[in-house]
């Protein structure tokens, strides 16, 4: 049976697995959208923005669910959290400030159009850099204790290959993930011309993808020992994952069910690579347990009174109950919605 302590780390966890997915595509969507500015005929902006405009607003909600449930939860954690993320936590919340802030004002300001494109396409890349660097800091190595005060060294962090190989790890599943989900969109718009732009891209990316998390247990062995043979002692998960993503890969070369744009069922390879990374942050998240940031700070030691959590708890669930039929018909609309979909400037 499952204590309060483990159902309250899987909805935060759950809910930073949804994030992780959702910003990933969202930021990914605002580079491609940069990268093919000048391509015009290709539609494959077009196609970007039109996809980056309804889902921006639904990914910062889980964003907020995320440090609600995190505070709610685990208030002995999160003071430590906040003491040592003060700096690359407040680079990030700028940058989700500015990039926002572009994108509800383009819409009023159309001179300002080229601006936001290139703020959504560079700080599509930035923050999920700055977001990932939040799980090597957890590891333990680079937070140091001196008269019960904790703080991070930011001199080890950024000197680390650990580091950097999750860094890596986050460009690289951003403009994969996105590329994917592109391609799957512009086939369901039957865009042609965009669609074999976007399964190229998903097609290139997706090795250095695989290798750049390979590359996070080559450093993690030598870094998180501890957190490497967690890892290893769940290599089911984790072979799961890889045959996943090659599913994924081969999908990309399938004949088509309905559209004749060449190749491929991109619906197929999306799934296959969310459940991809499922199976990866599970075998991660285990092999975390029971710490939240190594080795001080537990699930037990951070975790809420328990009435307060079972108050919250049911809480949850009746916001979720109300939510989430609101967030499958979101998806049905801007994936499913022809008019949507398919529509071109006039």
């Amino acid at each position: 049976m499952m204590t309060d302590e483990l159902i309250a780390i899987s909805i935060l966890w759950g809910f930073i697995f949804i994030y992780a997915v959702m910003a990933t595509m969202d930021f990914g969507a605002g580079f491609w959208s940069m990268v093919y500015m000048n391509r015009p005929q290709t539609k494959a902006t077009k196609i970007a923005n039109r996809y980056l405009s309804p889902t921006w607003e639904v990914t910062n909600v889980f964003i907020v669910a995320i440090v609600v449930a995190l505070v709610s939860f685990f208030p002995g954690a999160t003071f430590i959290l906040g003491t040592i993320l003060l700096i690359p936590g407040s680079i990030i919340l700028l940058l989700l400030t500015v990039r926002s802030a572009f994108l509800v004002f383009s819409h009023v300001a159309p001179k300002y159009e080229r601006m936001l494109i290139y703020i959504s396409g560079i700080s599509g890349l930035l923050i999920p850099a700055f977001l990932i660097s939040v799980l090597p800091i957890t590891h333990g190595s680079f937070v140091e204790t001196v008269g019960g005060v904790s703080r991070l060294r930011l001199d080890r962090l950024f000197t680390s290959p650990h580091e950097y190989a999750f860094i890596a790890f986050a460009i690289t599943s951003t403009l994969f993930l996105s590329s994917l989900l592109l391609a799957d969109y512009s086939n369901e718009a039957n865009e042609a011309e965009a669609y074999a732009i976007y399964r190229r891209d998903a097609l290139i990316i997706g090795p250095f993808a695989l290798l750049s998390s390979m590359l996070i247990m080559i450093t993690m062995r030598n870094e998180a020992r501890w957190l490497y043979d967690g890892m290893m002692s769940h290599w089911p998960w984790l072979v799961a994952s890889v045959i996943l993503f090659l599913l994924a890969g081969g999908a990309l070369f399938l004949p088509p069910w309905k559209k004749k744009h060449g190749r491929g069922i991109p619906r197929l390879a999306v799934v296959a690579i969310v459940l991809q990374y499922f199976c990866a942050s599970y075998a991660y998240g285990k092999a975390h347990l029971p710490y939240m940031i190594y080795p001080n700070v537990t699930i037990e030691s951070g975790f809420t009174h328990p009435n307060t959590f079972r108050a919250l708890f049911l809480t949850y669930i009746v916001g979720f109950a109300i939510l989430f039929p609101g967030f499958i018909y979101f998806w049905r609309l801007f994936m499913k919605d022809r008019r949507y979909v398919a529509n071109d400037e006039k």
